[in-house]
């Protein structure tokens, strides 16, 4: 490259300035640089000087880093030459001496990104070299050749191709045992090295864990069948004799922060390498059940472990028993006679034979005993961070890391699995556990806590051995009105334990008794990790198939209030998200009920709104409470609109970043809004601005999007089709030319609302849309449901506008270099040969009602295909004419047409739509009486005699109804 090294090192050596103006000239005269050939070797050779400034040095690596994601491949823009890229690789290989450890870290992520794309083909010297490097006697080259080597089998592990897996088995194949050897001097030598410095143990325990990271990789990507391999067993049977020596180690020196800090690391890496085994391979893993049941067990739960292992460990241990006792290839069929894997019934075998009663019985104990105790630093924080302390233990997946959570599964999983063994061991930890316990004795405290937690846990299990109802009435209930500030644990657990049970047995009876204990537990004197547990439980009550919302509504005032002030009183979002999402679960179960006591939520959470600005999260909450408070404030919501309609504004502008959250949630309410609304308005009708956006973009929420161009097509057609009706129908034209059949379907219907709504002025909206309409019914090969669809807006166009049907049958033509006679006349037979398959009924009878008019018209190309679309149409009469008689069974005389959905609430939107329906031909007129009409209107326009030819061909029963209605 022109200017060569020195001119790039003085500008990296600028880019590193700390002033912007001289900064960003460098940083983009570098940019120019980085598709011009040499650049890369120039600053390989840059960072490969370790006199050079240290910051000039980083900066190059990680402008090289960024050059190989973008220029390394062949196939990409303005590619790094093969020639270049051979003097790079040999320059790198020189590295292998790099002092500062941030380089050395960074060169060797470095050369694993090429190998990734250039090993072995391109690179052949790279894994040679590093084995040769590792043999070396001088410890840096050694460390820094294993670390290179390490993160170079991380990439070509990751590689899933299955020519790429081969390669790597082959890589494995003859290099395993030399890392296994590695491994094991390595040990041995900081393990011998006990008593002398650190700066003679540390960098072998080092090296020794960077062996063991690689040995794993090539461990669970590089063998079809580990147990094969000698040398894979002989590793695996090494890991356990290294897990109980590394403890002791740990144990000797836990004053020296580091080595107890890297001995950890190396134990839990350990560890690692056993749960990946057991979940890639469980069959290889089967002589090792054993031995790993023995070794946590040992340690968990024996008196041997205190004072040895750590909380990292710990869990460890417990998620390997778990995924044993989980692991499904270990499971037999219910009858074991019938399980035909060996393997499984050997696996069965060992386990039973370990988990015994008496070992059973030892774990349960422990568990609650010990390790579901709060310890004093839980106790700290409860007082502390009474929020923290409540998400901390409600988290995700922190089963996987936290030491409580990973107890609690692992109780879970052995009573799941040995529930009649464990339940007797639980029964007499709960009788002792029944007697009221001293405020003052905090032990006392504390194991009954915990015994409560695993009672809790293993609710669905103990179904039939606790009558909870009269625990609940005779000793529960008194302990929530226990007040010691130290029954504080008590309190919480007991509501949470109710909690648990509500949905496994739980008498209706006792919920009036619940809810004033959760009253008084939610008042402000009480702590508010106690009102945050009640809150949840309130949750799981009313969340349960018995609720009675009559019998929890003298309670919702109060509750609702103590809930509301809970909610202003939280700090954090994930409580406030919490609480919110408990009222709001209490405003859906209530309905209606919610309205005389929604305003103080309504004028908070405009606020709340505003402060969340940077909590996605908790506006979804929001969001979610608001649909559900509007659903119960029907028409009064009304009163919302201007705040409903700024929400929804920003949570469904796709210009707005916060949208990919909110988007969904906005148009939830978006749509419930209108729903209730009874008097439209031009911010309302304004904010459809956003709509046309989304519908472009065809998301994975066009359903939604589409139920609201519906609501407003009833809302307010007229102001809504002037102001977006022509934009509309653009749209509509270009989603329907790339779509599944399910979103075609959709937009048809949105079509069809237009023409139900306004039929003369929607026929001319729509119309620039028909002709395509009408080429997809004469080719007549879509799905039933899709075909129904068209039929409808062409049925309804037939009815409405016969002018514009006729239009755009000719424009069809046109397009087709067709005759419109013989476009007509396939519409017409594709029309009779589908009216059958045309679904529900009501949809089936407007088509027929359409092709009745087509019957009676007398023009030709329908004359000829007269007989089938006649009884296609007779068909459809006898289907929806009552038994016993010539009434049409949809045809409304007088009342009110029935909502469709029994569980539907009357909004506003539910009354528009059921008015429109009072208007539509389906529940208007009779088929029967609209056929004998156009065949009147036929005789007008044909002679008899061709009346009586096409009559020949019809079947006895369709002649019988055309002669009885005609008469008639």
């Amino acid at each position: 490259m022109s200017g060569g090294k020195e001119l790039v090192l003085e500008t990296l050596r600028l880019a590193a300035s700390q002033d912007a103006a001289i900064l960003k000239p460098a940083e983009e005269r570098l940019q120019e640089w980085e598709t011009e050939p040499g650049f890369y070797s120039t600053l390989v050779e840059i960072f490969s000087e370790h006199a050079l400034e240290v910051n000039v040095r980083w900066l190059g690596v990680l402008y090289f880093k960024n050059g190989v994601d973008r220029y390394w491949r062949k196939t990409a823009p303005k590619a790094i030459n093969e020639e270049e890229k051979a003097r790079i690789r040999l320059g790198l290989l020189h590295n292998l001496q790099e002092p500062l450890p941030q380089i050395a870290t960074q060169l060797a992520v470095l050369i694993a990104k090429i190998a990734r794309v250039d090993c072995p083909r391109e690179w052949p010297s790279l894994l040679p070299a590093l084995f040769e490097a590792v043999k070396s006697n001088n410890q840096l080259i050694q460390q820094r050749a294993l670390l290179t080597l390490h993160h170079v089998v991380k990439q070509l592990a990751s590689k899933r191709l299955a020519a790429d897996r081969r390669t790597f088995q082959e890589l494995t194949s003859q290099m395993f045992r030399f890392l296994l050897e590695l491994w094991q001097s390595q040990t041995e030598a900081f393990l011998a090295a006990v008593g002398q410095s650190l700066d003679v143990m540390i960098p072998s325990l080092e090296r020794s864990h960077l062996a063991l990271k690689i040995l794993r990789k090539l461990l669970i990507h590089g063998f079809k069948k580990p147990h094969e391999s000698h040398d894979a067993i002989r590793f695996l049977e090494a890991v356990f004799d290294r897990i109980r020596v590394l403890l002791t180690f740990r144990k000797q020196h836990e004053t020296s922060e580091h080595i107890k800090g890297v001995s950890e690391k190396y134990i839990v890496l350990l560890t690692k390498v056993l749960l990946d085994m057991l979940e890639n391979y469980p069959f290889s893993y089967l002589q090792f059940i054993k031995p790993s049941l023995e070794l946590t067990s040992y340690y968990v739960f024996t008196a041997a472990g205190d004072g040895i292992i750590f909380e990292r460990f710990t869990v460890q241990c417990l998620n390997l028993i778990k995924q044993i006792l989980l692991c499904p290839e270990y499971k037999p069929s219910k009858v074991i006679e019938d399980t035909k894997d060996p393997q499984t019934l050997e696996a069965y075998r060992i386990k039973s034979e370990f988990f015994d009663n008496s070992v059973l019985a030892g774990m349960c104990h422990k568990l609650i005993s010990h390790y579901f105790l709060l310890t004093q630093d839980d106790l700290e924080v409860w007082d502390s961070d009474p929020e923290g302390f409540c998400m901390d233990v409600e988290g995700g997946e922190s089963w996987k890391y936290s030491l409580r959570p990973c107890t609690e599964t692992l109780f879970v999983s052995l009573f799941h699995e040995y529930r009649n063994a464990l339940t007797p061991v639980l029964m007499d930890m709960v009788r002792s556990s029944h007697s009221p316990v001293d405020p003052r004795d905090y032990h006392g405290i504390l194991q009954k806590d915990a015994v409560y937690n695993a009672v809790g846990l293993a609710a669905f299990e103990l179904f039939d051995d606790i009558d909870f109802d009269q625990w609940f009435s005779s000793c529960l209930i008194n302990e929530l009105k226990v007040k010691d500030s130290n029954y504080r644990i008590i309190r919480r657990r007991v509501i949470w334990l109710i909690g648990q049970w509500t949905s496994v047995k739980f008498s209706p009876e006792h919920r009036p008794t619940l809810y004033e204990a959760c009253i008084h537990l939610l008042s402000a004197e009480e702590d508010f990790v106690v009102r945050l547990s009640a809150a949840m439980t309130l949750m799981h009550s009313v969340d349960d198939f018995e609720f009675d919302a009559q019998q929890f509504m003298p309670y919702m005032p109060t509750i609702f209030g103590l809930l509301f002030n809970l909610l202003k009183e939280a700090h954090e979002c994930d409580t406030k998200m919490q609480v919110l999402h408990v009222m709001s679960f209490m405003i859906e179960v209530v309905g209606v009920g919610i309205q005389p006591h929604a305003v103080p939520l309504t004028q908070y959470l405009p606020g709340l709104w505003e402060e969340s600005v940077d909590h996605n999260m908790l506006r979804c909450a929001i969001l979610t409470t608001l649909v559900r408070m509007v659903t119960g404030l029907m028409r009064e919501s009304e009163g919302l609109h201007d705040f409903l309609i700024n929400i929804v504004r920003i949570s469904t502008d796709v210009r707005e970043d916060c949208h990919v959250y909110l988007l969904e949630d906005g148009l939830m309410l978006w749509l419930t809004t209108l729903e209730n609304t009874a008097h439209p308005h031009e911010s309302l009708l304004k904010l459809y601005d956003n709509m046309m956006p989304l519908l472009e973009m065809s998301t994975e929420n066009l359903r939604l999007c589409l139920q609201i161009t519906n609501a407003y097509i009833l809302l307010c057609p007229q102001q809504f089709f002037a102001k977006y009706g022509e934009r509309l129908i653009q749209t509509f034209s270009s989603m329907l030319t790339d779509m599944k059949s399910e979103g075609v379907v959709l937009v048809l219907r949105s079509l069809e609302m237009i023409l139900r709504v306004q039929p003369v002025e929607g026929s001319t909206l729509v119309q620039p849309l028909l002709p395509g309409f009408m080429k997809v019914v004469a080719e007549g090969d879509q799905y039933p449901m899709v075909m129904s669809m068209y039929l409808s807006v062409v049925a309804r166009l037939v009815l409405y506008a016969e002018h514009i049907f006729t239009w755009a049958v000719n424009q069809a033509a046109n397009e087709l270099s067709k005759m419109p006679d013989f476009v007509l006349e396939q519409i017409v037979n594709v029309w009779s040969d589908k009216l059958a398959l045309v679904s529900p009924e009501e949809r089936r009878k407007l088509c027929g009602l359409g092709l009745a008019y087509l019957c009676g018209s007398g023009w030709n190309p329908v004359l000829k295909v007269w007989a089938p679309a006649i009884t296609a149409v007779a068909e459809v009469v006898f289907d929806v004419t009552l038994e016993d008689s010539t009434e049409d069974k949809l045809v409304v005389n007088g009342g009110r047409l029935g909502s469709p959905e029994v569980y539907e609430l009357e909004t506003e939107h539910v009354l528009r739509r059921q008015a429109v329906a009072q208007e539509d031909p389906v529940h208007t007129t009779s088929l029967r009486i609209f056929l004998g009409q156009q065949m009147k209107r036929l005789q007008q326009s044909a002679d008899p005699s061709t009346i009586l030819t096409l009559a020949q061909d019809l079947d006895d029963n369709c002649k019988s109804l055309l002669e009885e209605i005609t008469v008639s």
